[in-house]
């Protein structure tokens, strides 16, 4: 690998996002979090809005970076937002995530835009807001509704972190596809953490990227040879990322780990692969 594409993923991993799923036992594992380390946690409607913000709190109370997720559709109205919002600036956080969520609509969001433009008149004061992006489409939505849409989100976000992936080349073929549309927004690169390969499975069926899952299976060197006792890290997966990583022209700002909260496994990984490149 060329010593530029080398130095662009040694730069990404310095720092990467760890996301984290406000559930039980999620305390504990966290304790495996570098100091001040950059963290986003999930949003679902089963858990609530509640459970997401008590773990954003509990994470910056202990010196973290947080970015919790905010979904449309769990959120009953205005009122509902500003108290979300009076939240988080109460705890410290400076960041947000703006996904429409799944389930139902329970009050007057139904899609992250609405959700956004809403955010904007009570939570000017936040550095950095997120939207979501799919390299290997939805599987409820065509591909031409999530351009628009990430159109539009474009004007109220300063991020877009793109759908788990395990086939690179989707990945980069996306985000030529993307600039060449005008998408201006920085990309936060999502890459699975170390999953034990079930696991891994299942999440990939559910987000609907079956495609990817298959190039996995068919290209078992994907696996990568830092990883052990059937689980999947994402090395191989960066290498085949790496000259997209170093473009200038893709601005891919971060790494954002899907850790599914195997979190001393993926720092692990992380530490070690940091070693590797360094050699």
């Amino acid at each position: 690998m060329p010593a530029a594409q080398r130095a662009a993923i040694g730069a990404l991993l310095v720092n990467p996002i760890y996301e984290l799923v406000p559930i039980r036992g999620l305390e504990p594992a966290a304790a495996a979090l570098p100091p001040r380390a950059s963290v986003t946690v999930t949003a679902s409607p089963r858990l609530g809005v509640d459970a997401t913000l008590d773990a954003a709190e509990w994470l910056a109370a202990h010196g973290h970076d947080v970015c919790p997720h905010l979904a449309a559709r769990s959120i009953r109205d205005r009122a509902h937002l500003a108290d979300i919002v009076a939240r988080i600036r109460n705890a410290g956080i400076r960041k947000a995530f703006v996904v429409g969520g799944d389930g139902d609509a329970i009050g007057e969001f139904r899609d992250g835009v609405t959700l956004l433009q809403a955010l904007g008149p009570l939570a000017g004061w936040l550095e950095e807001i997120g939207v979501p992006s799919y390299p290997e489409g939805h599987p409820t939505i065509a591909d031409r509704v999530l351009l628009d849409d990430l159109r539009a989100k474009q004007r109220y976000a300063n991020t877009t972190t793109t759908q788990m992936s395990f086939n690179p080349g989707a990945v980069a073929s996306w985000v030529t596809r993307m600039r060449d549309e005008g998408m201006t927004l920085p990309i936060h690169l999502g890459v699975p953490g170390v999953l034990p390969l079930p696991k891994l499975m299942t999440i990939a069926a559910r987000i609907g990227v079956a495609d990817s899952t298959r190039y996995l299976l068919k290209n078992r060197s994907l696996l990568g040879h830092l990883v052990q006792g059937g689980a999947f890290g994402a090395d191989a997966l960066l290498s085949g990322l790496a000259s997209t990583m170093a473009d200038p022209l893709a601005n891919v700002r971060a790494l954002h780990l899907f850790t599914m909260n195997q979190i001393a496994e993926t720092v692990e990984w992380r530490r070690a692969l940091m070693a590797e490149l360094a050699s």
